[in-house]
């Protein structure tokens, strides 16, 4: 059941969105050949429960059988697609590429953002990819409109990702956000005919979020219970924004910082 909320739910992601954009913005420029995944999640939640209500990753079980998730952030590096866990840390160096994906809660409500960052200097084909992968996400936020079919969405970002030589992750998607931290609907990188139609309408809140690789779409989740890997150990590259669409047009709650 998809989750309408309302001015004032809405109010509030914009509020949260807008700190944790700022966050993402600390975290980018922290980012270079040295630093370790720790330092940067300790950084994100020690602002997280300063200025909003804490994490929505940290403690996060998808089933009750689950291991918590260890850490505020998400730090996937190379041919990690997502939820790789920032603890223990790990040590970056140059031409690595770095995705941080993270979460928060604030008056109730909760946020989501993704953004790859290059570590150094990296190939010209992993420009490629991350440059390609911020166009995806760029196309499906045009696509959201009320009126607009979430449908759209993924077929517009395929389209753009296959022309360039990449593929879009099949067993991962975008996914409603707000109350919870994972709602319906969900919101694939590509078209799926096994999904009844979802119409954007107003009240609506949620994530679009291109998983891109390299090479092939297929993925596997490695011994951690967590880590989302390339099944063909190529790179991949990830970017999000949490939107909300509202009776004046689509609000971008989490915008991406002009640093990644």
């Amino acid at each position: 059941m998809i989750l309408l909320k309302t001015k004032i739910e809405i109010e509030a992601l914009r509020e949260g969105g807008a700190i944790l954009a700022d966050i993402m913005h600390e975290l980018a420029d922290m980012v270079e050949p040295g630093i370790t995944t720790d330092e940067l999640d300790a950084l994100a939640e020690r602002r997280m429960r300063a200025e909003g209500d804490g994490p929505s990753f940290k403690d996060y079980q998808s089933d009750p059988g689950d291991p918590p998730f260890s850490s505020a952030l998400c730090t996937c590096i190379n041919q990690e697609v997502v939820h790789a866990p920032a603890t223990p840390g790990r040590k970056l160096k140059s031409g690595d590429i770095l995705k941080i994906d993270m979460g928060m809660w604030l008056a109730g409500m909760c946020t989501d953002m993704a953004a790859t960052i290059i570590v150094g200097e990296v190939d010209t084909e992993t420009k490629k990819l991350i440059q390609v992968t911020k166009e995806a996400l760029a196309i499906g936020i045009r696509k959201s409109v009320a009126g607009g079919w979430v449908s759209d969405v993924g077929r517009a970002i395929d389209k753009h990702v296959q022309r360039h030589g990449f593929s879009t992750v099949k067993d991962l998607v975008g996914h409603g956000v707000g109350r919870e931290v994972h709602e319906d609907p969900r919101i694939p990188n590509y078209f799926d005919p096994s999904l009844s139609p979802v119409k954007f309408i107003p009240g609506m809140t949620f994530a679009i979020e291109p998983m891109i690789n390299a090479g092939v779409d297929a993925v596997r989740l490695m011994s951690d219970g967590w880590t989302i890997i390339t099944a063909d150990g190529r790179r991949s590259a990830h970017f999000e924004e949490t939107l909300a669409i509202t009776e004046d047009g689509t609000l971008r709650v989490t915008p991406l910082p002009d640093n990644v």
